[in-house]
């Protein structure tokens, strides 16, 4: 049987504290679906890579934060490329009571092209 994903990397959820997690963060929990976003204009980062999270409640998106910036080069020349619907990225630990840039992590892994 072959594998329906293949485990990416693993992160890290930078700039939480800047960005809009605290509005939905009783929305985010282990597993949730993040959507990734390549950001070409971003002054900060010349490869960034935005976590998003569309929820489900009220149908808004939100940018929860960024893929940490020594980890986002190969995601951003994918993402570049128009390959968005390569990676899947969940919520894979959530610790409310450590520092901000360590309480949610996230797991990415590569989707099985479909035949």
């Amino acid at each position: 049987m072959k594998e329906r994903k293949k485990y990416f990397q693993c992160s890290h959820l930078a700039g939480r504290k800047y960005h809009e997690a605290d509005e939905v963060w009783n929305e985010l929990h282990i597993g949730t679906i993040l959507r990734l976003e390549r950001e070409l204009d971003n002054r900060y980062d010349k490869d960034a890579v935005a976590v998003m999270y569309d929820s489900i409640e009220n149908g808004e998106s939100y940018i929860l934060g960024y893929i940490p910036r020594n980890e986002n080069s190969t995601l951003a020349i994918f993402l570049e490329m128009g390959w968005d619907e390569l990676f899947e990225c969940r919520i894979s630990r959530i610790s409310p009571d450590e520092h901000p840039e360590n309480q949610i992590e996230m797991t990415i892994k590569i989707k099985r092209k479909n035949k």
